[in-house]
């Protein structure tokens, strides 16, 4: 079976390097916002181009705190596109903030940028752009738009560890962002992690205090925030992978590049190939998804939907999102991941083709 994604192989080119940092913390006895942790925020800091990170728990803290650091108040609107996973959405509405959907771009999944104008009120406060699958969102345009109305723009980059717009690297596109490092991700560590990414000082300094029960200094709290830290072990490990990701994208851009120039079936749409897409997914369209997925683990190939059931559709918003988005609902119903990895090996690749091109 060609796995969808090999997470031990990916992370035991490393293990020695990993083993290494992770008895250096154990020997310190340090476990929590430590010298790890601060190495780690300035590295990554570094690579996507800002002036300061964040760690913090998971990715989709990362998202609440940067809804929380902008200061916006109950009933404020966030425009967000109506095709990316629950986690961008529940951000905004755990922190009190209205969910306003935008439908995508069907060619690539992100935001439409034309269609942002007429969701905005006045109570809209910022747009929430998704970097879907490893690409950017047309941020040059949406800032047009954001700029315009006075809007703040919050990246969600939990898919886009390296994917650049413009030559500039996501994480340093808007105003704040957040990014997850979940096992799966293009950089992920050995559990839950993730990290908040600015350029403005003050926000910045808040986010640091609200991810420490809103405090910068210990029983002093400026804010009401959340027990939401990135561990000295988890920084550990990311530093080290932190390293490798510009090999490790460049292996899935040579790796999607093959698929795009090799795949010739009428039958399925593959994505458009760019050299600052990072390719966290390697996502192809078909009118018959689940007979396509079926054929192909037949033939010993793993395959995932991201994803099956939009947000608009699932129990926990019905009735509040709105009821109808048809292209959202389109991708929901045709998309299907193929593998794609730092790890997947080229003659896998070219099977996975040779099945494929046989459909």
């Amino acid at each position: 079976m060609i796995k969808f994604l090999d997470l031990h192989k990916i992370n035991e080119r490393y293990r020695k390097e990993i083993d290494e940092r992770i008895k250096k913390v154990l020997d310190s006895g340090w476990y929590l916002l430590g010298k790890e942790n601060d190495e780690f925020c300035d590295n990554f800091a570094k690579f996507c181009g800002t002036k300061y990170a964040v760690g913090v728990a998971n990715g989709f803290d990362a998202l609440r705190l940067a809804v929380m650091g902008l200061g916006f108040k109950y009933g404020d609107e966030i425009l967000v596109p109506s095709n990316t996973y629950i986690a961008s959405i529940l951000a905004i509405s755990e922190c009190g903030c209205t969910p306003v959907l935008v439908e995508p771009d069907i060619n690539t999944y992100n935001i439409n940028p034309a269609l942002i104008e007429e969701k905005i009120t006045d109570k809209t406060k910022a747009i929430m752009v998704v970097h879907l699958y490893g690409q950017t969102a047309d941020v040059s345009n949406i800032k047009k738009t954001a700029d315009k109305y006075n809007l703040k723009i919050i990246e969600d980059a939990a898919q886009a560890h390296g994917a650049c717009h413009n030559g500039k690297k996501a994480g340093n596109l808007g105003d704040i962002a957040g990014f997850s490092f979940y096992p799966g991700k293009n950089l992920g560590c050995l559990g839950d992690g993730g990290a908040v990414t600015t350029n403005d000082e003050e926000l910045y300094n808040k986010v640091k205090a609200l991810r420490n029960y809103g405090s910068h200094k210990k029983y002093e709290n400026l804010y009401t925030g959340l027990n939401s830290r990135l561990d000295e072990i988890q920084a550990a490990i990311l530093d080290v992978k932190l390293k490798y990701l510009n090999d490790d994208n460049n292996y899935r851009k040579k790796i999607a590049k093959y698929y795009i120039e090799n795949i010739k079936n009428d039958k399925i749409i593959l994505p458009n190939y760019s050299d600052e897409h990072v390719y966290h997914i390697f996502a192809v369209k078909t009118e018959k998804r689940d007979d396509l997925q079926n054929y192909l683990k037949e033939n010993n190939i793993e395959t995932l939907i991201h994803y099956p059931i939009p947000p608009h559709k699932q129990v926990c918003y019905k009735g509040i999102l709105g009821e109808s988005y048809s292209v959202s609902e389109e991708i929901h119903k045709t998309i299907l991941s193929l593998p794609i990895s730092p790890v997947i090996k080229m003659e896998e690749a070219e099977y996975v083709v040779k099945v494929l091109n046989n459909y």
